[in-house]
């Protein structure tokens, strides 16, 4: 029996979500969409031949509905969850499903209270290239992990991205924004994070949309844009982090990972395919073929598709709150950090999900 899907959130985002829980996922089945502005509902259930379009108050209160998959932007999110939650609707928000610990831990306890599934991407987790990172890893051909780097850096969204606003305003940047995706597969490969030590920085107090309807828009930018830190590994591996959007060009690496035996090379969090490359021992780098191929491109839903399959097998979901919420413990010590100056121990830890059983 498929699970009945409602989106909320016609955004930039929406499209691959629609299309793939149309298509792709057979355990899925996508009838309603809802947005604040019910004109871009209106054009996507169009666009794809959608047949119910709600108000937000409507999806909350459709029978129909089991499932309530959340794409608006970051502000809203933690409000948005909650609601669902109290509408007895599982849930699968965006990231970050949260701007603050504290809320994060409501949410979730509000969630097992409701007996109520809550998922929050990235699901790139489950992709085929991240999954092969993990085999490799937790095969031990890299021997135990000493130290982590992860490196997102670019010039910012406002050269590509129709409506950038809101990745400058509280709840964006590029650790808000970016980093999710970055710390969520080092906390999955490496482990929790017991430690954080940053400093941070903004740039430029104004940015120019450079495409789209609002080109020319000044933006007040309210949020540091370049992250620099240090973090801890309950397993003792140190990380070090770069997250910017102040950077032209650069050429470094994605995310490495090393340990006692070799070093590996993870390819891009943001996507779910490779390419990945193995040292072992010294030796030269050499690319690692991945096993499972049914999710390298562009799979977001397949979070979703995974909560679902969570529901009958009675297990946590793998892009799950847990993770998400250390993610956002961790994202909020790095500005703790760099305000006080000092390192700050985390209120949260997690554990690691198994390989993806979807």
């Amino acid at each position: 029996m498929k699970t009945k899907v409602g989106i909320l959130g016609c955004g930039n985002i929406c499209d691959i979500y629609i299309q793939n829980i149309m298509h792709r996922f057979d355990n899925l089945q996508l009838v309603a969409l809802s947005n604040r502005t019910m004109e871009k509902a209106y054009a996507k259930a169009k666009e794809y031949g959608i047949d119910k379009v709600e108000t937000i108050p409507e999806l909350l209160d459709d029978k129909e509905i089991d499932l309530i998959v959340i794409l608006t932007s970051p502000l809203s999110h933690a409000d948005l969850v909650r609601q669902c939650l109290l509408h007895h609707k599982h849930v699968y928000v965006e990231k970050p499903f949260a701007l603050r610990v504290e809320e994060t831990k409501e949410l979730i306890a509000l969630a097992k209270a409701h007996h109520l599934l809550l998922g929050v991407a990235p699901d790139t987790l489950l992709g085929g290239g991240m999954q092969e990172c993990k085999r490799i890893i937790d095969s031990g051909e890299i021997g135990n992990i000493v130290a982590a780097e992860a490196f997102m850096t670019c010039r910012g969204h406002e050269r590509w991205h129709p409506n950038p606003n809101f990745f400058y305003q509280t709840g964006g940047g590029p650790l808000f924004d970016v980093g999710p995706y970055y710390l969520s597969a080092l906390v999955n490969l490496v482990g929790p994070v017991t430690d954080v030590a940053a400093m941070a920085t903004k740039t430029f107090a104004t940015r120019t949309v450079e495409t789209g309807e609002k080109k020319g828009d000044i933006i007040k930018v309210q949020v540091p844009t370049h992250y620099s830190g240090s973090v801890r590994f309950k397993n003792g591996a140190i990380g070090t982090l770069i997250m910017s959007f102040d950077i032209w060009k650069s050429n470094l690496p994605r995310i490495e990972i090393h340990g006692t035996k070799g070093s590996l090379i993870v390819p891009d969090p943001n996507t779910f395919g490779g390419p990945i490359l193995i040292s072992r021992e010294g030796k030269a780098y050499e690319e690692v073929p991945i096993s499972d191929k049914r999710f390298i491109e562009n799979s977001r839903g397949l979070g979703v598709s995974d909560l679902v399959n969570s529901l009958t097998s009675k297990r946590e979901p793998i892009a799950n709150a847990e993770i998400a919420q250390h993610v956002v413990d961790i994202i909020t010590a790095f500005d703790d950090s760099s305000k006080e100056q000092k390192t700050i121990h985390l209120s949260t830890t997690c554990h690691q999900m198994q390989a993806r059983v979807i």
